[in-house]
């Protein structure tokens, strides 16, 4: 304790700023995806106006070399199904399970109730 107090307070400023965690630089290439998501959810924009969006934010992750965050691609292809797209969602969904396996039982679970419907 008595070390603690002979250290000269700038010194000890100096030390604990060593310390401090640096920010880490962001993997996933986020966008509006959290924005696009709640206007789809509250009817503020339709199917077609959220997969304009997830694929300009898919495209946007491409070009800075960052990820596409978890979920994007599950969230298209569910918006591929509901617009009768089958096979635009089932690449989705695949793209999904890909990038994300930890994803794969819930993307078993969504395609499981269409499999007859995609050949």
């Amino acid at each position: 304790m008595t070390a603690i107090k002979t250290i000269p307070p700038l010194l000890l400023a100096v030390l604990l700023a060593g310390c401090a965690a640096k920010p880490q630089p962001q993997i996933y290439a986020w966008d509006n995806y959290q924005n696009a998501l709640y206007e789809y959810y509250t009817t503020q924009s339709s199917p077609q106006e959220q997969i304009s969006a997830l694929n300009q934010l898919i495209e946007k992750a491409r070009a800075s070399g960052k990820q596409v965050p978890p979920g994007v691609h599950a969230q298209l292809g569910l918006l591929y199904s509901n617009t009768g797209q089958m096979e635009l969602a089932m690449a989705e969904f695949n793209a999904e399970k890909t990038q994300y396996p930890e994803s794969a039982q819930y993307i078993d679970f969504l395609t499981s109730k269409n499999k007859g419907a995609v050949k």
